[in-house]
């Protein structure tokens, strides 16, 4: 074959391979999506075709003040690695105790534990379980056990077929160590699945957190790793999976798509408690060498040893499960705030979980003042669903969904407009022509700040199709905000 003919031969071929490449992308692209009745928050690009004018906006957190010190003599200057957990009525917090910074899982760590009736006044109980500093009067649910106060993270077992006894359960551990399972009726007293280590691979220097995933269907572990080996390039996530929270599968690291690799020192990836599908990670995102304070400044602030040449913050990303992470924004979702005693190291590390604290509210914790007299919880509060929203400008816009089936009866949506904003919805078929009576048209203007609010067409809310009609959505926004949308199956 001459290189004209053998030229042209592989040029065929490649073209042929990009061709199928492209059909399979497209393929992909128009699978459909089945809504069912879940909520859906605007988070990610999963629902979303087309933005004209729109934008996806990431909100700010407002600032609650400090909720609880870590001021016992168990406690102390390091005290970290929270996990907030909401239990019917009661509010649990359980966190690590250190007021010395040390080897990691040294017979000084303790697990501390704090109770509250709203998320927002916190009280340490008398829990009279173990004789830590000369005393049983501490809040401590497991001391004198190196090294699993290290990083001890509990979590309430929503499934199904777990038993009474194991209501809550936790793993922790260090490198040395393996994780460890941990088991509680009642989340104060605790006792070991078993005695062996059910996870031994990764340095697990971290908060290692796990749960039941709903999406999944199994108990997942989003654990501590590093990109290039033993405590070796950047901090990372691995992902583990397991069906009885003894045998776990091969770990496997957690990709990022197209971002920029940064040191994630905890990641807090959790469920959220009103769309369990979606998991949000919101996590402490650290910056090694990044110095802020001088030796005077920190001197000043009485910041203990080196713990003032490095800085962190948070960031927010989500996982609709699998191994994929999606970092829709690399902004911070909340900055160190306003003061030196924030721009220390390992300060402003956020606490696993989001809880709900009001009828429109819900929280989450981050650790600040870390190595200082001063350390403590912080509170920060968003509405609901909040995290995130489909924002249009004064001059308005609009967002058009992917195709996707729902069973609902009628749409529900979380929203907010200025006086001068509005929204209107159009209920298209799969080839993007409105069907009849859900127009744009006949679209009842919306207008106002609401957590839930049944959208409407001539004052008809029935929106009951066919289970398996594909459909889209066509959203028309001014000056508005939209936080969620769920097609609800109640009346």
């Amino acid at each position: 074959m001459d290189k004209k003919l053998k030229s042209d031969y592989l040029n065929r071929i490649q073209a042929i391979g990009i061709f199928f490449l492209c059909c399979t992308w497209i393929c992909r692209g128009q699978e459909e999506i089945h809504l069912a009745d879940r909520r859906e928050i605007f988070v990610d690009h999963y629902l979303i075709d087309k933005l004209d004018g729109v934008f996806l906006k990431l909100h700010e957190p407002r600032d609650e003040g400090p909720v609880f010190y870590f001021d016992k003599p168990w406690e102390g200057a390091f005290s970290g690695y929270v996990t907030i957990i909401k239990d019917g009525e009661r509010f649990c917090a359980y966190y690590r105790g250190e007021p010395e910074a040390g080897k990691d899982g040294n017979i000084g760590e303790v697990t501390c534990y704090a109770e509250s009736n709203d998320g927002i006044h916190w009280e340490k109980p008398n829990l009279k379980l173990y004789q830590v500093k000369g005393t049983y009067d501490n809040n401590t649910v497991l001391a004198n056990r190196p090294p699993f106060s290290h990083n001890f993270a509990p979590f309430l077992d929503t499934n199904p077929q777990t038993l009474s006894e194991e209501k809550y359960k936790a793993l922790s551990g260090t490198s040395d160590s393996g994780l460890t399972a941990w088991i509680s009726p009642d989340g104060i007293h605790w006792k070991k699945k078993q005695e062996k280590s059910v996870m031994e691979k990764g340095e697990f220097d971290s908060q290692n957190v796990s749960f039941w995933s709903v999406q999944e269907q199994c108990y997942v572990c989003y654990f501590r790793t590093w990109s290039t080996g033993f405590y070796d390039g950047f901090r990372t996530v691995s992902k583990a999976t397991s069906t009885d929270f003894i045998h776990w599968s091969e770990q496997k690291e957690m990709t990022y798509g197209d971002t920029p690799q940064e040191h994630l020192y905890t990641n807090q990836t959790s469920p959220y408690f009103r769309a369990p599908h979606i998991s949000v990670a919101i996590g402490g995102r650290f910056m090694p060498g990044r110095q802020v304070l001088t030796e005077e400044q920190a001197e000043k602030l009485d910041v203990q040893s080196d713990y003032y040449k490095d800085c962190s913050d948070v960031f927010f990303m989500t996982s609709r499960g699998g191994y994929e992470y999606v970092r829709t924004f690399m902004e911070a979702f909340i900055r160190p705030g306003i003061g030196l005693n924030n721009w220390v190291s390992r300060s402003n590390y956020p606490a696993c979980n989001v809880v709900q604290t009001g009828e429109y509210e819900m929280s989450l914790y981050v650790n600040q003042d870390y190595a200082q007299p001063a350390a403590h919880l912080h509170r920060y509060s968003m509405r609901l669903d909040g995290f995130t929203s489909l924002s249009a400008p004064f001059s308005g816009g609009e967002m058009t969904t992917k195709n996707f089936t729902f069973s609902g009866k009628r749409l529900e949506i979380n929203y907010s407009t200025s006086a001068a904003g509005s929204l209107k919805f159009e209920l298209q078929d799969e080839q993007g022509t409105p069907i009849p009576g859900y127009s744009l048209a006949d679209a009842d203007e919306i207008i106002g700040n609401e957590i839930a609010r049944t959208v409407s067409w001539k004052g008809r809310t029935d929106v009951s199709l066919p289970a398996s009609q594909k459909v889209r959505l066509r959203i028309w926004m001014k000056d508005a905000d939209l936080y969620s949308v769920r097609f609800d199956d109640t009346e």
